[in-house]
């Protein structure tokens, strides 16, 4: 055996690629979407640490008066 495949009709070999391809295609998807998350909980850590100092810096400054 060499390893070649015996050359028979190419419905197999289409339907293999097509598998091959699709499941390329939904890994794509699922980093992207992978990634999408990661990124808005982080803005989200962001803007509640911002909303978190500017409240302390209010209430910093009503202490202060």
């Amino acid at each position: 055996m060499t390893g070649e495949e015996v050359a028979g009709p190419p419905g197999p070999k289409v339907l293999r690629l097509l598998c091959f391809v699709g499941a390329g295609v939904i890994c794509v998807v699922t980093i992207n979407k992978m990634r999408n998350m990661e990124r808005r909980t982080l803005m989200q850590q962001q803007m509640k640490g911002m909303s978190d100092n500017s409240s302390e810096a209010i209430a910093a400054g009503k202490a202060g008066e």
